[in-house]
């Protein structure tokens, strides 16, 4: 099965890093697989063994989501939007995919309706023997709408797609919680289990008490800055710190975090080994992205979680919050973070842990392999019909 699949970062690089692994997840079952990204290149993603077409860059102009910026910080103008048009469905063109999988949208993403409309007309337009399963994959907790986009969205999911996924546990989060129209598609979808890292073995033996991540990096300046000041107050003050600061962090906040490092302390942009590594801490400390937050449960270690909630964010405070009531974190509401809450948080998650594992799926990868194998072939048989 040849599959094309589309993500769009924007901010951060949550859904880059789902999209690379459940894409290794696919090549690992012997299908062909070639990821159209959209935003700033990142190192490690996709995997090196996953081809990779790169459409011109765009990113978010703010922490706010206002509008669309190219790889120089420029408005994203309509010929730069154009030329992503054109080569968006020219990719689809070469690589005729038997699946097309499209991260987010129509759920997300409205931003790149400029582009996927027109790519979907495309492929509707196609005669039936050469027309592609069409796939939305999501994850598990929305950011919620209103009941008017909720029903716009719902209406796109039955003009252009065959199959949602849902990557998450619905034992833990069901679609219907932050998508109030979820019945009307609920024939169409299922859900895989969340998508966790294989672990990887760590570069050169690395131990770490402590790890301090902002996912990529975009927002992450305060968490990070308030960890390193949180330290000399806790219980593991001479323990052995890793901050990872992800690639988006401005150099200039990089650079005051550097100044601040003391013994014991290693603060990199980025970690391949980071799943891995957190298998051997004793406590995580990050915000609640969906791929952060994946890892640290495979993991089993403590978890303090900062849930990212500026300009009406709410998804990252509903994982926390959930995650805390079932036991498997502490959290801190953004604007009760200090040096003295946090030390205070992670004393409290290392003294509550008892390395208990969660009861939720995380082998959405895998999972979703075997789905699109399943859902192709019931796809294809009822086309042949």
């Amino acid at each position: 099965m040849k599959v094309m699949f589309y993500v769009q970062h924007l901010l951060g690089i949550g859904h880059l890093v789902r999209a690379s692994r459940i894409a290794s997840a696919l090549e690992a079952d012997g299908q062909d697989v070639t990821m159209v990204t959209g935003g700033m290149a990142v190192d490690g993603f996709p995997d090196e063994h996953v081809a990779n077409v790169q459409l011109p860059p765009l990113r978010s102009a703010d922490d706010s989501f206002s509008g669309l910026a190219d790889e120089q910080g420029r408005e994203a103008g309509d010929a730069f939007l154009t030329r992503r048009k054109v080569a968006l469905i020219r990719s689809f063109e070469d690589i005729e995919p038997d699946c097309l999988i499209i991260e987010a949208f129509p759920f997300a993403r409205r931003q790149m309706r400029f582009e996927l409309l027109p790519l979907l007309d495309h492929v509707k337009a196609l005669p039936p023997g050469k027309r592609p399963m069409v796939v939305s994959s999501i994850r598990d907790i929305l950011q919620p709408k209103s009941q008017k986009r909720d029903v716009a969205t719902v209406r796109l999911v039955r003009d252009y797609f065959d199959l949602v996924l849902v990557h998450g546990d619905e034992r833990f989060a069901t679609l219907d919680e932050t998508f109030s129209t979820a019945d009307s598609i609920a024939d169409r979808t299922v859900y895989t289990g969340m998508v966790a890292a294989h672990g990887t073995d760590p570069c050169d033996g690395d131990v770490y008490d402590v790890i301090v991540s902002a996912g990529g990096g975009a927002v992450g300046g305060e968490l990070l800055g308030t960890s390193l000041a949180a330290r000399a107050l806790t219980s593991l003050s001479s323990a052995r710190w890793l901050v990872v600061t992800g690639p988006n962090l401005p150099d200039p906040a990089l650079s005051r975090l550097q100044s601040e490092v003391a013994d014991g302390v290693e603060i990199v942009r980025f970690r391949p080994d980071l799943a891995e590594l957190l298998r051997r801490a004793k406590v995580s400390v990050s915000q609640a992205g969906y791929n952060t937050v994946a890892d640290v449960l495979r993991a089993r270690c403590a978890s303090v979680l900062v849930p990212f909630a500026a300009h009406g964010e709410q998804e990252q405070t509903s994982r926390a919050t959930r995650l805390q009531a079932d036991g498997l974190a502490v959290c801190i509401k953004p604007d009760e973070l200090s040096p003295a809450s946090l030390a205070a948080a992670i004393d409290a998650a290392c003294a509550q842990h008892r390395g208990h594992r969660a009861g939720i799926r995380l082998d959405g990868a895998a999972a979703t392999a075997e789905v699109l194998k399943a859902r192709h072939n019931a796809f294809r048989h009822g086309r042949s019909a």
